[in-house]
């Protein structure tokens, strides 16, 4: 099983290592401006949540995290330099994508280190929200976590999906698949149908203005 979880993360890194270049493409970032938001964005997330655990940070010790960013780096960049434009949805689909993996990855590994299942959901969406949100304030964008279409909530429908299938005593690969996959088609659902929670508007703010 702990190779199971080692593909996973190593896939989950390259998804978003892809969605940091596609955002430093649009972004018309030069090749150090890449490799940077390419690594936070596939890097950031579960880093913040292993120094919150207090154990060993994942890439310290594990070189093959940062060949994947690379190889997801290079890969992206020769499909696309003949590409005038990126489309949005490009870069949204492969950052749902890397939710899907990292928040229930990072759920696994906080339940592994004894939190509670909460906590357990909590770094888990943590894990999948952190390093986008480092990504949009690099590129000067408001993080996509913050502008009220569905997202921190898909992370943590993910997690809850995942504990309760464990909980259930379903077996932990067709546990983690399943919430992989809750997670990613309910972000999805939200991009197509722009599924929101509410938000202050700026007519709202005039409305309440003295």
């Amino acid at each position: 099983m702990a190779d199971y979880f080692h593909w996973f993360d190593l896939l989950g890194i390259a998804v978003f290592a892809i969605s940091g270049t596609l955002a430093a493409w649009r972004n018309q970032m030069d090749g150090f401006g890449v490799i940077v938001l390419a690594s936070v964005t596939a890097i950031g997330g579960g880093t913040l949540r292993d120094l919150i655990l207090d154990v060993p940070v994942i890439w310290i010790n594990d070189n093959s995290y940062f060949y994947a960013i690379f190889i997801a780096v290079v890969a992206t960049i020769l499909l696309v330099r003949n590409r005038l434009t990126i489309p949005h949805n490009t870069l949204q689909f492969f950052d749902a994508l890397g939710l899907a993996f990292f928040v229930v990855m990072g759920t696994q590994k906080s339940l592994d280190h004894g939190t509670s299942t909460m906590v357990a959901i909590l770094l888990g969406t943590m894990s999948g929200v952190c390093g986008g949100m480092i990504r949009d304030v690099l590129c000067r964008e408001v993080p996509m976590v913050f502008r009220g279409e569905l997202y921190a909530v898909t992370c943590i429908f993910g997690g809850v999906v995942y504990s309760g299938l464990l909980a259930l005593g379903v077996a932990q690969l067709p546990a983690m698949l399943s919430g992989m996959t809750a997670l990613l088609l309910l972000r999805l659902a939200a991009m197509k149908w722009q599924l929101t929670i509410p938000v202050f508007s700026k007519h709202h703010n005039e409305l309440n203005e003295p």
